[in-house]
């Protein structure tokens, strides 16, 4: 019974969570599109805009809700080429990322990575992303939604930077596209197309190294739960290895809609639903992402507003909720018991591995814990939730 009930409700999420976003695109700039369109196109993708681009929301072999569950038992390929990678040099560059994020990047090991989130003045959140540390340059990866703004931003602070003596170049890199091939199966597949063994890789690791021939940059990384890789791969090569990972029968390609589902079980924010402006990274959930060193040095922006709330508390708080009835989608108001609006819901799915509704939402401070009741107003009919601990799936990140 849940399972067609999550069928429909995945299918009417893929319409309404694309419908404003297809609107407002068409009406603003003509879509991009990834080196991967036609390969799309040839599996039989239902596109959508986002975030500027035409991109697969799911394929005609697999809908949203298979799609989802084959990357939790196999693997599933993702195009994410749309998202914004970069490459920051120069002898200063620790110093210059350590103003505009939270993360400790100076003491990161060679070869390694790290999620952190980029502030404003306020302390708020302007994007999230994971930074690794090359012998000779940075590694970021941003949101796609958020590439013009991170490039102003980090533009702004580089002159500055640049013109009180600092050395720090920013390039856009712009002639490699990028997949993620994830689930427990990721790592077999992709030991097929590279001599090197792939068990000395761990998680929020990665190096430049050989897939067929070809140099790309691979990370073991990514935005399901599960263990895989996201491939930074020269462009005109892109297709062609997409290609020879789904010849694999336990590879299948999988759109935004699965995306979505997955990431929200593995307990992993969406900018612009989790995260925006006005949220600091001690709201949500992210203080983790603040190394030792940075909150006694500070140093980035907004450091004098979040540092406080490690120490002081916070007025709200992330929590992930599983709901009774319908699904909760964003904004959906949450209720204490006297019926007091306490918080809002900024993402929810019903959840295919664990077949509940499961929601993420930020609340009051003091409504966080696990095991609190609480309710949700969803199309006018109150319903019941409860506060459970994040992630909602346990995670099979791999570690050597």
């Amino acid at each position: 019974m849940f399972k067609n009930f999550a069928q429909r409700a995945f299918k009417q999420a893929a319409i309404r969570g694309y419908a404003s976003s297809a609107a407002e695109t068409a009406a603003s700039q003509e879509l991009k599109k990834t080196a991967l369109f036609d390969l799309h196109l040839q599996n039989g993708a239902q596109m959508v805009p986002y975030a500027g681009y035409s991109m697969p929301v799911k394929y005609a072999s697999l809908g949203v809700l298979q799609s989802h569950l084959h990357t939790r038992e196999k693997a599933s390929i993702f195009d994410v080429s749309h998202m914004l990678q970069t490459r920051l040099t120069g002898k200063d560059r620790h110093d210059f990322i350590e103003k505009l994020c939270v993360g400790d990047i100076k003491n990161l090991p060679l070869g390694s990575g790290t999620l952190s989130v980029f502030t404003n003045e306020k302390g708020g959140i302007i994007d999230d992303t994971i930074i690794s540390q090359h012998k000779d340059s940075l590694y970021i990866v941003s949101n796609a939604g958020c590439a013009d703004k991170d490039l102003a931003h980090i533009r702004k602070h580089l002159q500055e930077f640049q013109q009180k003596g600092g050395d720090a170049e920013l390039s856009i890199i712009d002639d490699h596209s990028l997949i993620a091939i994830q689930g427990p199966k990721a790592a077999e597949a992709l030991q097929k197309l590279t001599d090197k063994d792939l068990r000395t890789l761990n998680f929020m690791t990665g190096q430049f190294l050989s897939i067929k021939g070809i140099e790309c940059h691979v990370a073991r990384s990514g935005y399901t739960g599960e263990d895989g890789f996201e491939l930074s791969i020269p462009t005109p090569e892109i297709t062609a290895i997409t290609e020879l990972l789904l010849q694999d029968p336990d590879v299948e390609l999988a759109g935004l809609g699965a995306r979505d589902s997955l990431r929200l079980e593995a307990g992993l924010c969406l900018y612009g639903n989790d995260l925006n402006e006005d949220i600091t990274p001690v709201e949500a959930g992210l203080t983790w992402t603040i190394g030792k060193r940075r909150r006694e040095e500070g140093g980035f922006l907004g450091a004098e507003h979040i540092l406080p709330q490690i120490k002081g508390g916070v007025s709200q708080r992330r929590v992930g909720l599983v709901v009774q009835g319908a699904p909760a989608r964003d904004h959906s108001e949450i209720l204490n018991a006297e019926g007091e609006k306490i918080g809002e819901v900024t993402s929810g799915v019903p959840s295919p591995s664990l077949k509940k509704n499961i929601a993420m939402a930020y609340v009051k401070n003091g409504y966080h814990k696990a095991g609190t009741e609480l309710s949700v107003k969803v199309r006018n009919r109150i319903q019941k939730a409860q506060v459970v601990k994040m992630p909602f799936v346990p995670a099979n990140y791999f570690k050597a």
